[in-house]
């Protein structure tokens, strides 16, 4: 797969990269530089923050409360 550099320095990712990654508008990237290489990781504290409030905590009051159950169970 390529890219190519516009005029201001973007690029847009193939759509199969986008989508392998579930990479929207708005998505943190990380950019980093090895040597000739530009290698870009998704913000894992992005990926976090728009998960945050997505998942039900059956009856529990917390996320804290629901973690201290399954640590319990082990």
């Amino acid at each position: 797969m390529e890219a190519t550099v516009a005029e201001r320095g973007q690029i847009t990712l193939p759509k199969a990269v986008r989508d392998a990654l579930g990479l929207t508008k708005g998505t943190l990237l990380k950019v980093e530089l090895d040597g000739s290489r530009i290698i870009l990781r998704k913000s894992v504290d992005d990926a976090i923050s728009k998960a945050r409030g997505k998942f039900a905590l059956d009856g529990f009051d917390s996320g804290e409360d629901a973690a201290r159950a399954l640590r319990d169970e082990e």
